[in-house]
This record gives structure tokens, C-alpha cells and sequence, in this order.
């Protein structure tokens, strides 16, 4: 069973998999093509991605990449727990500018769904925490780029400081909202 509901951007989607338990542990189908189909996410993942973070506070994001190689992606948290955050920047959306964060974690069985045309990042919450995500699209160094996390002009309430924050030294250099020229059209 595949439950699905839109979050305050609507495209942006919660996805929650049935979890089978037993003296065993349990099983769950994190990916089904025809169920998440029937459930409006008809995509056909090409690359699965995996990081482990080993700090509270370590911030990765906020990536995309441009068109052609532009990436829909599946997130789920395998190990500990993060807050994951999405920027809309489609240009001609009526949610340009705006984000959803939402927490995900081990236990939930939760992933979130990122369209096309959305940067996206996460803080961990948690040591050790494992990140696995599924994207439609190959990764292209050509065609990579992102936001600066900590912009003011996004408001995002991060549950870091900026002098906290475990950054990549290309993370901390990523342009703001601002001085990002047009992307998605």
C-alpha cells in the first residue's frame, strides 16, 4: 500500500509504504513503479544516491541541476533523521521563492518526493544519519548548481546556525536566491 499527500508546495509529495512486521523485523516496499504510477509519481528512476553524515548539523544542499539533466528525486532516511528542505524555482509557479521542510527519519517509512525545478537539502538531526534518494535523471557536474542554505531572503529555519553548520567548502560559496539567474522557465 502506497499512501500519498501534497504538502504546501503541492507538487512536493509525502510518501508513506506499507511496513510488514514480525518477530523478524520487518519489509516494506520502498519503491513500487505501477504503485507510485497509480499515485500520480509515474517516474523512471535512473541513479540511486546514498550519503552518510556523520555530525548533528551537517547541512547538505541546496542542490539541483539545470536543464536537460534536471532531477525529480525520491529521499528517504535510512539511518537517523533529518530535516529535509525543497526551494520552488520554477519560475512561472505560483510557489517561486517559497519552501517546505518536513523532518524525515528511520522509523516513519516516509520519503519525500522532489519534482523537477525544486532545490533541495537537508540538516541531519542525528549522528550517523544515512540519506538514500532515487533521481530520474543522471548526475552531470556540467549542469550542477544550487543556493546558498542559509539565505535570509528564503527564511528557512534551519535547526542550525550558520557557525554550526557542517558545509561543504562548496556549499558555503553557493549563490543566493537573489543573484541566481533564471532556471527553470
Amino acid at each position: 500500500m502506497v499512501e500519498v499527500r501534497s504538502l504546501a508546495i503541492p507538487d512536493v509529495k509525502m510518501i508513506r509504504t506499507a511496513r510488514l512486521c514480525d518477530a523478524r523485523g520487518y519489509f516494506c516496499e520502498a519503491f513500487h513503479r505501477s504503485a507510485f504510477a497509480e499515485k500520480g509519481i509515474p517516474h523512471d528512476f535512473v541513479q540511486d544516491n546514498q550519503s552518510c553524515s556523520e555530525r548533528i548539523g551537517t547541512v547538505r544542499g541546496l542542490h539541483f541541476q539545470r536543464p536537460p539533466f534536471a532531477q525529480a528525486k525520491l529521499v528517504r532516511v535510512l539511518r537517523g533523521a533529518i530535516l529535509d528542505v525543497v526551494v520552488d524555482l520554477r519560475r512561472l509557479s505560483p510557489t517561486f521563492g517559497r519552501h517546505v521542510s518536513v523532518e524525515l527519519d528511520s522509523e516513519s517509512d516516509e520519503q519525500l518526493f522532489v519534482p523537477k525545478g525544486f532545490a533541495h537539502g537537508f540538516c541531519t538531526l542525528q549522528p550517523q544519519t544515512v540519506v538514500f534518494y532515487k533521481v530520474d535523471e543522471v548526475y552531470s557536474p556540467r549542469h550542477d548548481g544550487g543556493l546558498y542554505w542559509a539565505d535570509p531572503e528564503l527564511a528557512i529555519d534551519w535547526p542550525v546556525t550558520t557557525s554550526e553548520a557542517q558545509l561543504s567548502p562548496k556549499d558555503r560559496t553557493l549563490p543566493t536566491f537573489g543573484q541566481l539567474t533564471s532556471v527553470f522557465e
